[in-house]
C-alpha cells in the first residue's frame, strides 16, 4: 500500500483526496519508483483545479509532473534497485499518474540518473520549472549571449522558472534585470542575484510603436502574452527571448518588425520531450552553475495535503520560489 493525492471527480467537479492505494493501482510501465520528492509547477496547479486545467481528461488521477527517488523495481537494464532517480516532462502528471505518491511506475526512457552533487530534495527544489529556466540560459549562450553583450531581462522573476534563471544568469556573470509585480519580492531576487528591478507595470502596457530603445541583450520569459510582445520591441539587435511560459496568456500581440529590423530571436523552450542527452546536460548545468544555498532560499516546503490550496495559489501568482513536496511527511 502506499499513500497518493488522487483526484476524484465528484459531479462536474475532480476533487483530491490522501488516499491509501495497492501497488496494483499503479499504471503500466518499465520501472517503479519509490517517490521521495515532487514539487508544484504551474501545470500542475491547472491539474489541480476543478476541471483538470484541460490537461487532465480521465479520472481517477495522480497528478505531479516531476519527481525524485529510488528505483524499487525495474524491467530494464539501465536501472536496478537502488538507483536514485529524476523525472521530468513526458506528460507524466498529466496523460500518466504523476509524482504526488509515494510510488510512480514509469517507462525507463523518461527517467535520468540523479545528477552527481545533487540529494532527491534538491534535485525537486529545481524541478521542472529550474530544469526549464536551465533549458532557456543554454539556448540563449548557444544563440550568442554572453554577459558582455549586456542586461538579460527575467520575467517573471519571483516564480519557479524566473527563480531560476535570475540566480543561475547571476552566477554566470550576467547582470540581470527581474521583473515583478509584487514588491515584497524585491529582497528576494536581490538575495538570488538581481541587479534592478523592474515593476511589472513597467512592460505590462501595450504600445503602439513596434520598436522602443534598444535594452535587453537577452531576456527569459514565463509571461507570455502582452508581456512578451513588448519586450520583443526592446531586445538589441541579434538578441534572443526564451519563451518558457504563458502565465499572461497564450496570444501575442506582437509584429514582425523587431524580427525583421533588429534580427531578434524568440526561442520556443519545451522541457516535456527533451532527448536524453540534453536532459543529461542540462542537468549537469543545474549542479555546475546552480549555488546551492541560493536553491535553498528558494524552497517553501509541503505536503501532500497542502497541495489543492497551494495549486490554486500558484495560478494566481501567489507562489514564491519553489515548493518541494515531501510525499512521505
Amino acid at each position: 500500500m502506499f499513500r497518493a493525492l488522487v483526484l476524484e471527480k465528484e459531479g462536474d467537479a475532480a476533487v483530491a483526496h490522501v488516499r491509501e492505494l495497492d501497488e496494483s493501482a499503479l499504471p503500466a510501465g518499465d520501472v517503479t519508483v519509490a517517490v521521495e520528492y515532487s514539487t508544484l509547477n504551474y501545470k500542475d496547479g491547472l491539474a489541480l483545479s476543478p476541471n483538470g486545467g484541460g490537461i487532465v481528461r480521465t479520472w481517477p488521477h495522480v497528478a505531479g509532473i516531476d519527481f525524485a527517488g529510488t528505483v524499487e523495481a525495474s524491467d530494464d537494464a539501465r536501472y536496478k534497485p537502488g538507483d536514485k532517480v529524476v523525472l521530468t516532462g513526458w506528460r507524466v502528471g498529466e496523460v500518466h499518474w504523476g509524482g504526488y505518491a509515494q510510488k510512480a511506475r514509469v517507462k525507463a526512457d523518461w527517467l535520468v540518473p540523479l545528477p552527481g552533487g545533487l540529494t532527491t530534495r534538491a534535485a525537486m527544489a529545481v524541478g521542472t520549472a529550474g530544469f526549464t529556466a536551465m533549458l532557456a540560459v543554454m539556448a540563449l549562450e548557444e544563440h550568442g549571449l554572453t554577459p558582455a553583450k549586456g542586461e538579460v531581462l527575467v520575467t517573471g522573476a519571483s516564480g519557479g522558472v524566473g527563480s531560476v534563471a535570475v540566480a543561475v544568469l547571476a552566477k554566470l556573470g550576467y547582470q540581470v534585470a527581474a521583473v515583478t509585480g509584487r514588491a515584497e519580492t524585491e529582497a528576494y531576487l536581490r538575495d538570488l542575484g538581481a541587479s534592478r528591478i523592474v515593476p511589472r507595470a513597467e512592460l505590462a502596457e501595450v504600445v503602439k510603436r513596434p520598436l522602443e530603445t534598444e535594452t535587453w541583450a537577452g531576456c527569459v520569459d514565463a509571461v507570455g502574452g502582452a508581456m512578451l510582445a513588448r519586450v520583443l520591441g526592446q531586445m538589441k539587435h541579434g538578441g534572443s527571448v526564451a519563451a518558457v511560459g504563458l502565465a499572461g496568456g497564450a496570444a501575442l500581440p506582437a509584429s514582425v518588425i523587431p524580427f525583421l529590423l533588429r534580427g531578434v530571436n524568440l526561442l520556443g523552450i519545451d522541457s516535456v520531450t527533451v532527448p536524453y542527452e540534453r536532459r543529461v546536460k542540462a542537468w549537469g548545468r543545474v549542479v555546475s552553475d546552480l549555488a546551492v544555498e541560493k536553491l535553498e532560499a528558494m524552497v517553501r516546503p509541503a505536503m501532500l495535503a497542502d497541495l489543492p490550496e497551494l495549486g490554486a495559489a500558484i495560478l494566481q501568482g501567489g507562489v514564491q520560489g519553489r515548493v518541494v513536496v515531501d510525499v512521505n511527511g
